[in-house]
């Protein structure tokens, strides 16, 4: 089997500004397709659609990331918006529900990063903490902390040790959607990973492995996708 083909979920910006263009994008950090590339992945980009073509783009996949970003719009768990959530993108939050419901069914080897671990959550009927802090540096400039895997799980077959990871977000899993299960803790007692013990492979990380050098997670997803979604190291 050639590298096997990632899909990316992508954020759609009205005002992206590159050369002499300002102009609407299709646009993504250049940490993730790196990362996956990194892997032995090959990069797609997927930007908002029409949600009843997900399945048809999760079908031409091996696996699929879905990206950070925006706060998740409080509506799609039951709750009212906090001061501090941030400006909802319910273009990007359809679309991202439905890849995720079409992986979910196709038994893709699913990722989800950070906000992509938050709609996770929330897919499966999860809510959200909709502000927490000491997960951020400042505004726009990453942080870090420690994780610490829980023995026996997914993730922690993939990384085993306590690890230093790049992170930047202010929400975190409150109620856990159906099935859901938490890997990984922050010092404070967050919820830094969750995994979906009935599915072949299904993983979401809190913090940001495209601004860091580990890559076993990804590299995990890439041997789930090569092997219809069964890691061969057994994560």
């Amino acid at each position: 089997m050639g590298r096997p083909l990632i899909g990316v979920s992508t954020y759609l910006e009205s005002g992206a500004r590159w050369g002499v263009w300002e102009l609407e994008a299709a646009l993504l950090p250049v940490g993730y397709p790196r990362l996956i590339q990194r892997a032995g992945g090959l990069a797609a980009m997927l930007p908002p659609d029409d949600t009843r073509y997900a399945a048809e783009a999760v079908a031409r996949l091996d696996g699929l990331v879905i990206a950070g970003g925006p706060d998740v719009e409080p509506v799609r768990y039951g709750a009212e918006r906090e001061p501090r959530t941030g400006p909802p993108a319910p273009e990007r939050d359809a679309w991202e529900l439905a890849l995720i419901e079409a992986a979910l069914a196709a038994r893709v080897p699913l990722l989800g990063i950070c906000r992509g671990m938050q709609l996770l959550n929330v897919a499966l009927g999860g809510t959200l903490v909709q502000h927490i802090d000491g997960h951020a540096e400042a505004v726009g400039v990453f942080g870090g902390h420690a994780v610490k895997p829980v023995p026996g799980s997914l993730y922690a077959g993939v990384v085993p040790e306590e690890t230093f990871v790049p992170t930047y977000h202010h929400q975190a899993v409150d109620r856990l959607g159906e099935g859901l299960v938490p890997s990984a803790y922050a010092a404070d007692g967050t919820v830094e990973a969750v995994e979906l013990p009935s599915a072949d492979w299904v993983l979401g990380v809190q913090w940001h492995p495209e601004m860091g050098e580990d890559v076993r997670v990804m590299r995990a997803l890439m041997e789930a996708a090569s092997t219809g979604g069964v890691s061969p190291s057994g994560a």
